[in-house]
C-alpha cells in the first residue's frame, strides 16, 4: 500500500466518521471533548476526591469520535484527564 492509498484510506474514513457524527448527534444531550478524544453521551457524572476536586468523569450511554474502533457506542465510559475537559449541554430538538 502506497503512502497516498492510506492517506486516501484515512480521508474516507475520516469522512464516514463525519458523517456518522452528524446522524447520531441528535440521539445524545452532551458533547464532551478532552484532550485525546470527543464524545457524545446522555449523561456525564462527575467523580470527586475527598478534597473536592474533581477526579475524573464517567460516561453513560456514549458515542466516541474514533474512526479506528469497530464500534463506536458504548454503555460507560470513564474519562481521566489532567488537561482539559470540556462538558457541552446540547439544546433539545424538537422531534
Amino acid at each position: 500500500m502506497s503512502s497516498e492509498d492510506l492517506e486516501r484510506y484515512e480521508a474516507e474514513l475520516e469522512l464516514a466518521l463525519f458523517q456518522e457524527y452528524r446522524d447520531v448527534i441528535g440521539m445524545f444531550r452532551y458533547v464532551i471533548d478532552t484532550d485525546r478524544r470527543s464524545y457524545l453521551a446522555n449523561e456525564v457524572i462527575t467523580h470527586r476526591g475527598d478534597d473536592g476536586e474533581i477526579t475524573g468523569y464517567e460516561l453513560v450511554d456514549a458515542w466516541v469520535w474514533d474512526m479506528y474502533r469497530p464500534s463506536r457506542f458504548l454503555a460507560k465510559v470513564s474519562v481521566r484527564s489532567f488537561r482539559y475537559v470540556t462538558i457541552e449541554e446540547l439544546p433539545e430538538r424538537d422531534l
